[in-house]
């Protein structure tokens, strides 16, 4: 059953009841980092293995997603400001007991490369609230590997 969520802002990612962050350092240059994330949405499929289908909608104003098990999102963006943050929310999922989604993506230059921070903050039912804390793992596994495998492809020539 698909349901719209409540129209949160940026500022969920603080005071959500759920806040889960993972945060990595690789070689990519932030500018070429935050492209990858704001402005080739249908590249995710290409490094996030969790990401089967990508779109961005409204003139890049929203994205479409699918994940593998067939969750889906309709989101809005929130902020895309270069080469620092972007950030999203979801407006319309398929995700029993989520009440409200907001995903922040933020790049600061470390080194020669970049720190890539991810928060998934959301709100829901207490059951929704229960299984996201216990799947920090697995999500923190997903991140690992979806930001390794993007370094890769930025390595690409």
């Amino acid at each position: 059953m698909v349901h719209r969520l409540r129209p949160v802002g940026a500022g969920c990612v603080e005071n959500a009841p759920v806040r889960l962050v993972f945060a990595r350092e690789i070689s990519g240059a932030p500018d070429r980092v935050f492209r990858a994330l704001a402005e080739d949405v249908p590249g995710w499929t290409a490094w996030f293995s969790a990401v089967t289908f990508a779109r961005p909608i409204g003139a890049g104003a929203g994205r479409e997603i699918r994940l593998r098990g067939g969750t889906r999102f309709v989101e809005t963006v929130l902020t895309a400001r270069r080469p620092e943050v972007y950030a999203y929310r979801v407006d319309v999922t398929n995700a029993p007991g989520a009440r409200a989604v907001v995903e922040e993506w933020r790049l600061t230059p470390a080194g020669n490369g970049t720190r890539v921070q991810w928060t998934f903050a959301a709100g829901g039912t207490a059951l929704f609230r229960f299984v996201r804390n216990r799947a920090r793992p697995g999500l923190g596994r997903a991140f690992r590997d979806a930001v390794t495998s993007l370094d890769r492809r930025l390595a690409r020539p």
